[in-house]
């Protein structure tokens, strides 16, 4: 489980990158580097990282579903996502 902190900031970033893309995208087109360069650094897309919507982790993120590799896992095995069972030939 990650620490509430780390979700926060990643919390955090996201919503600086919502509220500054409208802005960046302007900059960018008008080909304006300076004053993109003074906008805050985690509003920018790249710092933002996937972490599972569950427990936070940052490792092993499965984009389709949102969450890590090991609650995947288990959440298969017992049946909990619609459409995912084990494979068997």
């Amino acid at each position: 489980m990650a620490k509430e902190s780390m979700k926060a900031r990643e919390v955090k970033r996201e919503r600086l990158v919502a509220k500054y893309a409208a802005k960046r995208k302007a900059l960018k087109e008008a080909g304006d580097y300076e004053a993109l360069q003074k906008l805050p650094k985690n509003a920018s897309p790249v710092r933002l990282h996937n972490r599972c919507k569950l427990t936070g982790r940052p490792k092993g993120y499965m984009r389709t579903f949102g969450i890590s590799r090991v609650l995947f896992r288990e959440m298969a095995n017992k049946g909990l996502i619609p459409g995912v069972r084990k494979a068997s030939w």
